[in-house]
């Protein structure tokens, strides 16, 4: 193997070394957790019996014998959403895998399982973010019954998986293995398909040609197939070893994604402190797996979302994590894909030109991930991840992926990448400090001077664009989607708005403290802007008509007001009261007070 990046190697020291404490501490407890005796050995025999009591005659003679494992089922099923009903008949394919090795499974629990794509510019979009510490703290319910020697978790999008990871850290001292359900076959080409969008928001199409555009793109079970939060998700679980190697993007319905979901659970029993291959969760999530997300996100060109996601599955997992963090390794990491929106190609696509093993095996060749790290796949390494799954002659086995993309305008190589470095960017500046998706956005769109229209919601930004008021350069700003503000509602909304203003000719770009979602397109948009507005972040302190500097080769973020007259400036507090209906405010009332910021993960669980 290659001599490990400079980079790579200094960000994850320091990382060991912020989280010394901490991760001792998580340590401590997990380690005590995982060497008390098995837990049904420790229970009554009446907290038994109820564990047990509906199982079916042979798994109970199985329990009640306390020798072989019983694997927690944790599942995201439902069946309106498409990513999700594949899981419909797992949990009895996962007994069977179970009996099978002689061992039990059980459904310890189920989580919710929201789509982003459904309540998109809908009021149910601000519990989208608190679903996730909704799922963490479900995972950790169903694992709280204490008769279990390892799980299995079933989830793919984009909140589900890491509240899952959460949860099942939370439980570290049990192995863990993540199956996913695959994405759905391909679709209409998705340029055709943001084509349809732009030409509805000019009033140029139908109401009934965006639904049959929509329903030609997302028609069939499985996940999105554009490299979204949901796709990235799956990314991030493969680098990091809690898939089987190549499981990520097999389709649903197929027997390879049957066998695949077979193997994982029978490879989470072989796992557990049962046998020879003891493996906990919480002692294989280190720093450096961590770092091989951050590296995965990046070379990718994967979700914003994650800037999020990973600092608070870190967190859970007693390691401190940061945006300086991502930047660093941003300079360092190449871009090595090319999935819409970034390009023109799908996962499938990706899939079939060399998918995770190529890209796991270009970063290792290139000495930009670490190896040296644990997986369910065994204690081999990361490279036993360059393999793909295949069917010989009806059984699942793994051989050598590709070792050159079949299509190099969607996997290009660490020696000739799409660009030097990462597709995500930290910018600062006196409006604080936010993220970037550079990946999908051209080059003479990264660094962008106009002044500033401010808004208080999507839907504001829309009247104005049918009002015909956009019709020139900005920069919008859109305030007040923080966290504590409203949940931090996703604001993909009005990538086809800005998109038609940015084919126009005009400069655009878009400051918020709000998310825009793995889907971020072609327009400039600086987002999750900390500390938010609803805290006193400086981005409310922004006026219409302020020239706004955007400088993502810089990393730039900038409000070009005299200094002097910016710090007397008193932030500016809407008046949001025609906002009469708020999803979930009073339910989620201990959240929203108590969330920290986006740049901390936007949790609730570590408030500091």
């Amino acid at each position: 193997m290659p001599s490990l990046n400079t980079a790579v190697d200094d960000v994850t020291q320091r990382i060991i070394e912020r989280s010394r404490e901490t991760r001792a501490a998580y340590l401590a407890r997990i380690n005590a957790l995982a060497d008390a005796p098995p837990n049904r050995g420790m229970m009554g025999c009446t907290n038994l019996a109820h564990a047990f009591a509906a199982a079916p005659e042979r798994d109970k003679i199985v329990l009640h014998a306390e020798r072989a494992p019983n694997l927690a089922i944790v599942t995201s099923y439902n069946d309106m959403l498409s990513a999700h009903q594949p899981y419909e008949n797992a949990p009895e394919k996962i007994r069977e895998a179970a009996r099978a090795v002689g061992a039990t499974a059980q459904v310890a629990g189920g989580t919710p399982a929201m789509c982003d794509g459904v309540t998109q510019g809908q009021l149910g979009m601000e519990l989208s973010l608190f679903s996730r510490d909704v799922i963490a703290m479900s995972t950790a319910i169903a694992l709280s019954h204490n008769v279990f020697d390892a799980g299995v978790f079933l989830g793919v999008c984009d909140k589900i998986v890491p509240g899952l990871l959460m949860g099942a850290l939370s439980f570290g001292h049990l192995p863990a293995v993540f199956i996913p359900a695959g994405p759905m076959t391909t679709g209409i080409p998705n340029k055709e398909k943001a084509r349809t969008r732009q030409l509805f928001a000019e009033g140029k199409a139908t109401r009934e040609d965006l639904l049959a555009s929509e329903s030609a793109s997302y028609h069939g079970p499985g996940t999105c197939t554009f490299y979204g939060t949901a796709n990235s998700n799956q990314m991030m679980m493969e680098i990091m070893g809690l898939h089987l190697p190549g499981a990520a993007f097999i389709n649903p319905g197929t027997e390879l994604r049957s066998a695949l979901t077979t193997a994982a659970a029978q490879r989470a029993l072989a796992l557990t402190a049962r046998g020879n291959e003891f493996t906990p969760l919480g002692r294989m999530i280190d720093e450096k797996a961590i770092v091989n997300a951050i590296i995965g996100l990046l070379a990718t060109g994967g979700s914003t979302n994650h800037t999020l996601h990973l600092v608070a599955i870190a967190r859970t997992a007693g390691i401190s994590i940061n945006w300086d963090d991502f930047d660093t390794l941003s300079h360092a990491i190449p871009l090595l894909t090319h999935v819409y929106p970034s390009g023109q190609a799908d996962v499938n696509q990706f899939h079939a030109a060399g998918g995770m093993a190529l890209v796991i095996r270009e970063l290792l060749d290139a000495g930009l991930l670490h190896d040296d790290v644990q997986t369910v796949a065994g204690a081999s390494g990361l490279y036993q991840y360059t393999q793909e799954p295949w069917l010989d002659n009806g059984t699942l086995a793994w051989r050598d992926g590709l070792k050159q993309s079949v299509d190099d305008s969607i996997i290009s190589t660490a020696k000739a990448p799409f660009q030097a470095d990462g597709g995500l960017r930290l910018m600062s500046g006196n409006l604080g400090r936010a993220v970037i998706k550079t990946s999908a956005v051209k080059q003479e769109h990264r660094i962008i001077e106009a002044p500033a229209v401010v808004f208080h919601s999507q839907d504001a930004l829309r009247v104005a664009f049918d009002n015909g008021e956009l019709e020139h350069d900005f920069i919008a700003v859109i305030a007040y989607q923080g966290p504590r503000a409203n949940g931090m509602p996703e604001l993909h909304k009005l990538t086809p708005i800005l998109g038609v203003l940015l084919d126009r000719g005009f400069k655009v770009g878009l400051v918020t403290d709000g998310r825009m979602s793995g889907a971020s397109g072609k327009v400039p948009a600086a987002i999750h802007v900390s500390p938010e507005c609803v805290l006193d972040g400086p981005l409310a302190k922004v006026r219409t008509g302020d020239i706004i500097r955007m400088d993502a080769e810089s990393g730039t973020l900038q409000a070009l007001v005299d200094e002097a007259e910016w710090d007397a400036r008193e932030v500016s507090v809407p008046d949001l009261s025609r906002k009469t209906v708020n999803m979930g405010r009073e339910l989620f009332s201990a959240f929203r007070h108590h969330v920290c910021s986006a740049e901390l993960g936007a949790v609730s669980l570590f408030e500091e």
